[in-house]
C-alpha cells in the first residue's frame, strides 16, 4: 500500500483544512516546493497535490506552486482541484504530472472522464468526496444526492487508474479514517482505491492496510505536519 503525503495549496502556501472548510485553514509551509522536497527526502514514492482555490474557482489557481514542486522533485505527483476540461488535463500532463484527479466533472460531466481516460491511459483518477455516503462537489461546497459507491461503479469500465475516496467529515480532523466505508467501496469495485481523510497515526495506516479490502494506497496530510505520523517510519512499516 502506497502512502501519499498530501500538499494542499491555498494562496500559494501548503495548508490543511478542517473538514474541507476554507476558513479553517492552517498554514504549515509557505514554500510548498520545500515541503515536497522534505517528503521526497524522507522516501515517499508519490506526492498528492490539491489546488484548493482551484476547486472553488473551477480552474487552476496555484499553478506556480504546482510547477515549482514538479520542477524540484523527481517522484510522480497527482493533482486535483479545478481540473474540469480536456485542455487543462492536457496542460497538466504536459507539465509533468503523473496523474490528474477529476472530481466535480465525474458527477457533472462523466463523459469527460471517460474521454480523458481513453486519451491518457493510466493518468486519470476519479476523486470521490463524500459526506454520509453522498458525493460533494465544487470544493466540497455543493452537496448532491449521488451515492459514492454508485458513482465509483459507474466508472468501472472507463479505464480510470484509481478512485480516491475521501470521507470529508474525517478530513483534517485527526480522528481516524472511515475504514468501514472505504473498505466497502473498495470491495464494490475493481478499480484501485486510495483512502483519504482522517489518517492520523501509524495504527490508522496499518488498519487500512489490514482492512480486508485491497487498497492501493492512503493519503495523509495533517498528521505528517503535526508530527503525529513520522513519514520515514510509516513508509518502512508499510514496505515491511
Amino acid at each position: 500500500m502506497i502512502l501519499y503525503p498530501a500538499i494542499d495549496l491555498k494562496d500559494g502556501h501548503a495548508v490543511r483544512l478542517l473538514r474541507g472548510e476554507m476558513e479553517k485553514a492552517t498554514v504549515f509551509n509557505e514554500d510548498p516546493a520545500a515541503q515536497a522536497r522534505d517528503f521526497v527526502a524522507a522516501g515517499c514514492e508519490w506526492l498528492h497535490l490539491v489546488d484548493l482555490n482551484g476547486a472553488f474557482a473551477g480552474a487552476p489557481v496555484n499553478a506556480a506552486a504546482v510547477e515549482a514542486i514538479l520542477s524540484e522533485t523527481q517522484v510522480p505527483a497527482q493533482l486535483g482541484g479545478g481540473i474540469r476540461d480536456m485542455r487543462t488535463i492536457e496542460t497538466w500532463l504536459e507539465k509533468g504530472l503523473a496523474r490528474v484527479i477529476l472530481g466535480t466533472v465525474a458527477v457533472e460531466t462523466p463523459a469527460l472522464v471517460r474521454a480523458a481516460a481513453r486519451a491518457f491511459p493510466g493518468q486519470v483518477a476519479v476523486g470521490i468526496d463524500a459526506r454520509g455516503g453522498k458525493v460533494a462537489t465544487r470544493g466540497w461546497a455543493e452537496e448532491t444526492d449521488v451515492d459514492a459507491t454508485e458513482l465509483a461503479r459507474s466508472f468501472e469500465d472507463a479505464g480510470v487508474s484509481a478512485i480516491i475516496y475521501t470521507d470529508i467529515n474525517r478530513d483534517g480532523a485527526m480522528q481516524g479514517p472511515n475504514i468501514d466505508a472505504t473498505a466497502a467501496l473498495a470491495r464494490a469495485v475493481s478499480v484501485p482505491v486510495i483512502a483519504s481523510g482522517g489518517v492520523s497515526s501509524l495504527e490508522d495506516l496499518v488498519a487500512l492496510r489490514d482492512c480486508g479490502a485491497a487498497l492501493d494506497g492512503a493519503i495523509s496530510g495533517r498528521a505528517l505536519y503535526d508530527g503525529a505520523l513520522d513519514l520515514k517510519e510509516a513508509l518502512a512499516a508499510l514496505r515491511g
